[in-house]
């Protein structure tokens, strides 16, 4: 809930604004049955026609004026709910993309993809309903248990028995309401996860004929969060009838009670037609606040998922100079003995705990100057594109030392450290948007700069066949490009900034022998000055590296240049022989 109060304080006196128009129309509504009852039983008796006119009138006017009231604060109460969500989602996202990598792995994508949406959309629901629903249903209730006291407390005895019993139930099944409707946004995860997996995944599952299981799997995830939503929600719904049937019976002995004493002379006949309609108002009230506790209880769920994420500390603080390591050389890239394993965070405000994961790395060490370049070869799972996330920061190491620049990652502001670096990561991200968007992503970049990354990526031939060139419309995830076009967009896109440290992370896998040689001589000739950092499977592209490293199951089992590792690491040999057509 104090994600709730911290959210409307920036927009406190608009909804205060919104609650007070709401509080004078439902006054105008309370006043209603009121003049009935007086018209009833004073002025229509009196035979005056002006008398009864003025007073139509009157009533008229306020029905116009409840009218006019209730919709001018709903319309108020939307839209101040809608810019509260709306910074929710602005503060959810922004939180989101500064989580480290150990964070973002620990909550998961599919859980943060339904607290930006199922849980924001709960928030923005309590946001609205405060402003209305909470101001009319106890005033409705309130107000009319004061209107009907003061007309004949005989009667209003009635309620007032009843109430307490009404509201306890109320109280009571809400209590229950907030872990149950947890539970609910925990099962929504687990289908937003399933449906991106599939939507992701679609040419695979069809592929392998597989449509069937895929479905029956999401049916069984569906499943189970629409038993939770429905155990949770019927739970919340056990008041209404409750309530319905105890006010149903109070409006017969309201009325019972009501007829003997008009016929005992002991009250009007307009009292009981007042009391018939503050019943009823009472009635909504009652309702309205069994509404509330339901609504407040799925957003008080979905607002403690939301706050997790909000309230979670960053556990990559940036150290001062005095704090952080000190390299061992000069080299402008430096390793040394470096050991990590992905682990999650432990934070049980966040709704997860740590887990132990196998050793990624085990004592990486290596070193680069400026300009000289490094291939990383090894088997799928090896820990190549590990030691890229820990040169970008994405995660820390937890022994040994990353350095770039003479200096620890950990003492640069993260924004400083990865402007140094192009980077094309595996299965990278090609946006909806036109190829010139995609190579520039919003950096500025010159006209010249950017045709000559395209030459240098070897897109050029490519995107120069197109008919609207660099203003081609990419689908989603590049869809309506081959796996090579994509690859040479994304190198584009990592040579535009002339970046100091240049990524490639198997990004020539789609690519034929001729065109992979082409692109390397390329950047070679046009970034001399690029400190390159190639991981790929092929041989051929590493040979002409300035230093190769071999990994296998996270540990460095050779390290040197092509001819070196050649005569010393046999497992390197054996995959020159295989890929160079030596054995067989």
């Amino acid at each position: 809930m104090k994600l709730l109060f911290r959210s409307i304080e920036k927009y406190k006196w608009a909804i205060v604004l919104a609650i007070f128009i709401k509080l004078l129309g439902t006054m105008a509504e309370l006043l209603l049955p009121y003049i009935l009852e007086h018209m009833v039983d004073d002025i229509v008796p009196t035979g005056e026609l002006k008398q009864v006119i003025f007073w139509g009138l009157t009533m008229f006017a306020a029905a116009i004026a409840c009218r006019m009231l209730n919709v001018t604060a709903n319309r108020k109460a939307i839209f101040n709910a809608h810019r509260v969500s709306y910074d929710v989602r602005q503060a959810l996202f922004e939180k989101t993309t500064n989580l480290s990598g150990s964070q973002f792995d620990a909550f998961g994508l599919p859980s943060l993809i339904s607290r930006m949406t199922s849980d924001s959309y709960n928030v923005q629901s309590a946001v609205q309903q405060f402003q209305s629903l909470c101001v009319r249903a106890p005033i409705m209730l309130v107000g009319g248990m004061i209107m009907t006291l003061s007309m004949d407390w005989h009667l209003a005895m009635i309620l007032v028995v009843m109430l307490p019993f009404l509201l306890g139930i109320v109280l009571f099944v809400s209590s229950k309401g907030i872990p149950l409707f947890t539970g609910v946004q925990q099962r929504l995860d687990t289908v937003v996860r399933i449906m991106r997996e599939n939507i992701t995944g679609i040419r695979v599952v069809k592929a392998l004929s597989k449509t069937e299981y895929e479905k029956n799997r999401f049916a069984e995830a569906n499943k189970n969060m629409a038993d939770s939503d429905i155990r949770a929600s019927s739970i919340m719904a056990i008041p209404g009838p409750f309530m319905q049937m105890s006010l149903n019976v109070g409006l017969v002995l309201v009325i019972i009670l009501g007829g003997r004493r008009v016929n005992a002379g002991e009250m009007q006949p307009g009292v009981i037609l007042a009391f018939l309609t503050y019943f009823n108002m009472i009635t909504m009230g009652v309702m309205g606040i069994n509404r509330i506790f339901m609504t407040m209880s799925r957003a008080t769920a979905s607002a403690n998922r939301i706050d997790a994420v909000l309230q979670m500390t960053t556990d990559q603080q940036i150290l001062t100079a005095d704090e952080a390591k000190k390299p061992q050389g000069d080299e402008f890239i430096r390793f040394e003995h470096v050991n990590f394993s992905y682990n999650a965070v432990d934070d049980s405000d966040a709704g997860f705990a740590g887990e132990k994961h196998e050793q990624a790395l085990t004592d990486i060490s290596f070193a680069l100057k400026k300009g000289e370049s490094l291939g990383i070869i090894g088997p799928t799972g090896c820990g190549k594109t590990t030691i890229i996330n820990l040169l970008m920061r994405f995660y820390d190491v937890q022994d040994g030392g990353v350095f770039v620049g003479g200096r620890d990652v950990r003492t640069y502001d993260k924004d400083e450290l990865r402007r140094k670096f192009g980077v094309v990561f595996q299965n990278d991200m090609v946006f909806q948007d036109t190829l010139r968007e995609n190579i520039n992503f919003g950096r500025g970049i010159g006209e010249a700069a950017l045709n000559g990354a395209v030459e240098d990526a070897m897109a050029a031939e490519y995107i120069g066949s197109l008919d609207e060139g660099l203003d081609y419309q990419a689908s989603i995830k590049g869809a309506n490009l081959s796996g090579g076009q994509k690859q040479r967009l994304l190198v584009a896109r990592a040579l535009a900034g002339d970046p100091e440290i240049l990524v490639l992370d198997d990004s020539s896998s789609a690519l034929d022998y001729k065109t992979d040689a082409a692109m390397r001589r390329a950047i070679e000739s046009h970034h001399k000055d690029s400190t390159l950092i190639m991981i790929a499977q092929r041989v051929s592209s590493v040979m002409g590296m300035t230093h190769v490293l071999v990994m296998d199951n996270g540990r460095c089992i050779g390290y040197g240049t092509h001819e070196e590792l050649l005569a010393s690491c046999p497992a390197y040999k054996e995959i020159y022989d295989i890929q160079m057509g030596a054995i067989g």
